[in-house]
């Protein structure tokens, strides 16, 4: 595959993108430190597995570190490609203490889980999550946290230098249709992230241990709520607490980290205008407020009208799609089907861009409606001029292009998707929630991928392309497609184009 990317797309920096690579294995070496401390306090014997994989990091990381590029310069192309393979290998090495431990004994399970959890979606192929030692669950719990905001942002967070190069790998990584930085320093923008990502996370901490949660199943749910990931360490998730406490204060920090980082920074900095007048958190509230109004008319009966204990379950499995996190408190494929379809809309929906949550995001829901709604107008009144705005501001033709071709990409790999795993000939339900849950990086969907179900009766061929559309999802399209561009034919199809275009201006 190196070799047909080396030989296919033209001037990229390869060992820049080596160093890079090498940065991921040597931060991934440090943070699977954390699951060797928690087996050492319950000793349970799988400190070994994650020293080996801990040196393998180590050797390999410092390996590719150790070439230095002729030039620190690098492009869009180089980025993506950089953020891409740096997440298959995350995935990789991730799901090696898994095989080595024997806790999980498919090497493709193995890969199947560590990308769930790094890419934040929560499918497992896991029927019995409590008989899994705590260094495991830690570590699944724990690769949310990480890839929730970021693997490549957190690295750019603790870097001593920084340009403005780094946007491009930024923008490879991080959620939405445009990205920006909070102040001119890309190091301190991602710090800032970062900063207030921790601070939400140990507030939420601090209110499960509050309502008396033990400290370790208050930190692994606090890792799957903040990363919007989903991985339960209780075989029937959130529900098996039967908490209205836990459930109440996990719905809000599933709400909040589903809200764009940058809001909470203006508000920190008290500028209150832009929190007031973004139309996408206006929207994103607007449509967890009807969601939840609809189906808690729709599931009134069956909870013998109690109107408290039915609010609460549509709260907290509205809060838990559309942030894409994908806890449970209830068997909600049980629902009826109007209730089931709005939560199946709320996992192609997505929560805000420059949050943690997955799915197409509001905003270019947002900017899709306002563009059908322009096109409309122009063929009403021809000579009408108008533009699409978005918080009163002009969107930049080139970013409503963009996320028309990414809706048109999305659209065409989800016909993919389903036309490959369809070869496991489960029912209707089962076969398109599944595909549509892992590129949404939702976790459950319906049928036997439910909430009480998992992923483990797929083969390990279908196991692969949904890993596959996890990384497509989380990442959003490009940066898988350009690692792939070889078995495309992009560079091929590119050139055809190119050398057209100069036979005709000859």
């Amino acid at each position: 595959m190196i070799y047909y990317l080396k030989h296919n797309i033209h001037k990229l920096n390869w060992t820049m993108i080596g160093n890079v690579l090498g940065m991921v294995l040597i931060a991934q070496a440090c943070l699977m430190v954390l699951p060797v401390i928690v087996d050492l306090i319950y000793q349970e014997g799988l400190y070994d597995s994650y020293l080996i994989v801990i040196g393998i990091c180590l050797v390999l990381g410092y390996g590719l570190m150790r070439k230095k590029a002729r030039t620190n310069s690098y492009f869009a192309k180089d980025g993506m490609l950089a953020v891409g393979l740096a997440w298959i290998v995350v995935s990789f090495f991730g799901g090696l203490p898994f095989y080595l431990s024997g806790e999980i004994p498919s090497f493709v399970d193995c890969f199947f889980e560590a990308v769930s959890g790094f890419t934040t979606t929560g499918s497992s192929i896991l029927t019995e999550v409590e008989n899994l030692k705590h260094a495991t669950l830690f570590w699944r719990s724990f690769t949310h946290w990480i890839g929730g905001m970021g693997i490549l942002v957190f690295i750019l967070a603790l870097l001593p230098k920084s340009n403005d190069r780094d946007m491009h790998i930024m923008r490879a990584e991080a959620p939405g249709p445009t990205i920006g930085k909070l102040v001119p320093r890309m190091r301190q923008s991602a710090m800032i992230l970062y900063t207030m990502y921790m601070g939400l996370t140990i507030i939420q901490v601090i209110l499960l241990l509050i309502g008396k949660m033990p400290l370790f199943d208050a930190l692994c749910n606090t890792f799957g709520t903040a990363g919007t990931g989903g991985f339960a360490i209780k075989n029937t998730s959130i529900g098996a607490y039967n908490n209205a406490y836990y459930e109440v204060i996990i719905t809000i920090f599933m709400i909040l980290f589903g809200v764009n980082f940058n809001m909470y920074y203006f508000l920190l900095i008290k500028d209150f205008k832009q929190v007031f007048k973004n139309e996408e958190l206006r929207t994103y509230l607007g449509i967890i407020l009807f969601s939840i109004t609809c189906i808690t008319l729709n599931i009134l009966s069956m909870y013998n009208f109690d109107v408290f204990k039915s609010i609460r379950l549509a709260s907290f499995q509205v809060g838990s799609i559309i942030t894409t996190t994908g806890y449970s408190s209830c068997d909600y494929s049980v629902w009826p089907q109007f209730s089931k379809m709005i939560l199946f809309l709320l996992t192609v929906c997505g929560a805000s861009a420059g949050s943690t949550g997955g799915g197409v995001k509001v905003s270019r829901l947002l900017i899709i409606v306002k563009k059908i709604k322009l096109d409309i107008q122009k063929l009403l009144h021809p000579q009408k001029v108008e533009a699409i705005t978005m918080d009163g501001k002009v969107v930049d033709t080139e970013v409503v292009n963009q996320i028309m071709a990414y809706f048109c990409s999305f659209i065409i790999i989800v016909g993919v998707l389903l036309f490959l795993v369809s070869f496991n000939n489960f029912d209707f339900e089962t076969t398109v929630t599944s595909v549509m849950t892992c590129i949404g990086n939702v976790g459950p969907g319906f049928g036997l991928c439910g909430p009480m179900g998992n992923f483990s009766m797929f083969s390990d061929f279908s196991k692969i392309v949904l890993s596959f559309a996890m990384l497509i999802g989380r990442l959003e399209i490009y940066p898988i497609i350009i690692f792939l561009a070889p078995l495309l034919n992009i560079r091929s199809v590119s050139k055809n184009i190119h050398s057209c275009k100069k036979r005709r201006s000859n």
